[in-house]
Formats: structure tokens, C-alpha cells, sequence
């Protein structure tokens, strides 16, 4: 099986009535908006790993989750 181009899906994209076209283009900048689920995992990965190389560089500090909470808890009852 031979893999497809970008440049051949556009043009076999291209022979296709303009109501398709329009659909097909649509429902590629749709997919732009809301990434696939492995899309969105791994951003987050990326996310936590560059967080803990911080935490590891000494760039943030840790902070303990007790303190994380009565800060939320103060935040909701002002």
C-alpha cells in the first residue's frame, strides 16, 4: 500500500463538486478547534514534562497540596 500525498488528496479534492469541497474544508478546520484525544494527551504530556523539568531546574517550587486547598477554599468563601 503506497502512501498518499498531501499534494494528491488536494488534487483529488479539487475534482470534487464545490459542496463537497466546502464540507471536506470544513470539517478540516473544525478538527483545528478541537484536537483528537491522542492530540490532546499529548499536550498535556508536553505540559507535565516541562513542568517537572522546571520543578527538577529549581525554577518553581512545590507546593503542598493542604496550602493549594485552603487557598481554594478562602478564594470561594470571599
Amino acid at each position: 500500500m503506497t502512501a498518499v500525498t498531501k499534494e494528491d488528496l488536494l488534487f483529488e479534492a479539487m475534482k470534487l463538486p464545490l459542496e463537497e469541497r466546502a464540507d471536506i474544508a470544513g470539517e478540516l478546520l473544525r478538527s483545528l478547534e478541537e484536537p483528537s484525544e491522542a492530540e490532546s494527551k499529548g499536550l498535556w504530556l508536553d505540559v507535565a514534562e516541562r513542568r517537572l523539568q522546571e520543578l527538577r531546574d529549581g525554577k518553581v517550587k512545590e507546593i503542598p497540596a493542604e496550602e493549594v486547598f485552603a487557598r481554594g477554599r478562602a478564594r470561594r468563601v470571599s
